[in-house]
């Protein structure tokens, strides 16, 4: 087992993570990976240590740590984007005494499922469905038999700019933000590559989601929007930090070394890289396009380059584990590089996992058109 870090964030108001293309009144499914890839290098080059960041992360073919994207918890119920080759869950372990519930549940319209029903899944349990209720505004999987509050929601808030002198305002503007429930928040996960990678990162990191904690997250946090209290930080191994079942089922039924590929979920963005070795016949992916504008006082302002990226909740196949790639999205004759993270963060599935085969390989992962701008970091090493 590899160590790792679990991070809570508390939020102290809203919080905005647009969709990237500008809309006000909508949002961003999830704090990605490459944009908490971007924040934790802006804090990083606040703290001093810019250039061993980048050599560990974006740099490195082997990253001395691999990041998850932000995902909701509530109170100690962590949600997370289950494996796709699991959900829905099969009908072979769903069981009600309701069988017009069984056909009336709509299981795809949750996105966040609690960690302890994936790791029940995965590890071949039942699963009663009457216990179960998707919240279609936050996309969580919520018990029935605990309070039906989802840990977030989707809000408004307006606002408008006043002149000093006058006293008088401009016209008001609406932006949608999400709210969270108290005991609520949100989360990520951390791995190590060894004892050594968590010796030099590890308080370097805690120190860094604190500073994000006081200077906020995502858009208007010159407003305070994006802050939170004091991170709760977590150690432990992985990835039995997050599913201890889960750890003892891949000990157990970890393939040979000559059983072909493994399936891996990921829970953060990943672009393929050089050394990865990929079996795009097998698994259950979904793409995403990420794009974004940056700009700088001597360089100017551009389009950063788009990619197509194999989103959080998707299954891949490979021999070892997948590493990721941290491409340059710079525009072109830019000053310095601009890299977007695609380090994976995968958990290792059982051998008995279900995986529909996939019949096509996934699209180009080069740069594609995308209307979806991103917010701008202006330093190497941010998306």
């Amino acid at each position: 087992m590899q160590p790792a870090m679990l991070i809570r964030l508390r939020p102290l108001g809203p919080w905005r993570y647009g969709p990237g293309d500008g809309a006000q009144d909508r949002l961003d499914t999830a704090f990605r990976s490459d944009r908490l890839y971007s924040a934790l290098t802006l804090a990083m080059r606040q703290l001093g240590f810019l250039e061993p960041w980048l050599q560990a992360t974006t740099r490195s073919q082997t990253p001395a740590l691999a990041w998850s994207s932000l995902f909701p918890f509530q109170a100690d119920t962590l949600f997370a984007p289950p494996p796709a080759t699991v959900w829905p869950p099969p009908a072979s372990l769903v069981t009600s005494p309701s069988p017009l519930l069984l056909s009336k549940l709509r299981w795809s319209a949750a996105r966040f499922i609690p960690l302890p029903l994936i790791e029940s899944i995965l590890t071949g349990q039942k699963v009663l469905a009457d216990q179960w209720l998707p919240d279609p505004e936050s996309g969580c999987l919520l018990r029935r038999d605990r309070p039906s509050v989802a840990p977030l929601r989707i809000g408004s808030r307006s606002t408008a700019a006043v002149d000093r002198l006058t006293g008088l305002s401009s016209r008001a503007s609406t932006l949608a933000c999400i709210e969270f429930e108290p005991a609520s928040g949100l989360w990520t996960v951390i791995r190590f590559r060894d004892q050594a990678a968590e010796s030099e990162w590890a308080d370097r990191l805690a120190g860094a989601f604190r500073l994000l904690a006081d200077s906020g997250l995502g858009a208007r946090r010159t407003s305070g929007w994006g802050h939170a209290q004091t991170p709760e930080i977590r150690r432990g191994q992985w990835p039995a930090i997050l599913m201890p079942k889960l750890a003892r089922a891949i000990n157990t039924n970890r393939p040979g070394a000559d059983s072909g590929a493994v399936l891996y979920w990921l829970l953060s963005l990943y672009s393929p890289g050089l050394a990865d070795t990929i079996d795009w016949s097998a698994g259950e992916y979904r793409l995403v396009a990420r794009g974004g504008r940056v700009e700088n006082a001597s360089s100017g302002a551009g389009a950063k380059k788009s990619l197509r990226m194999i989103s959080e909740g998707s299954v891949i196949a490979a021999r070892s584990e997948p590493m990721g790639a941290s491409l340059n999205v710079a525009p072109d004759g830019f000053s310095h590089p601009i890299r977007r993270s695609g380090i994976a963060l995968a958990v290792e599935l059982p051998a008995a996992a279900p995986a529909p085969a996939v019949e096509a390989p996934p699209e180009s992962f080069e740069s594609v058109p995308c209307d979806s701008p991103a917010e701008s970091m202006p330093v190497e090493g941010a998306a």
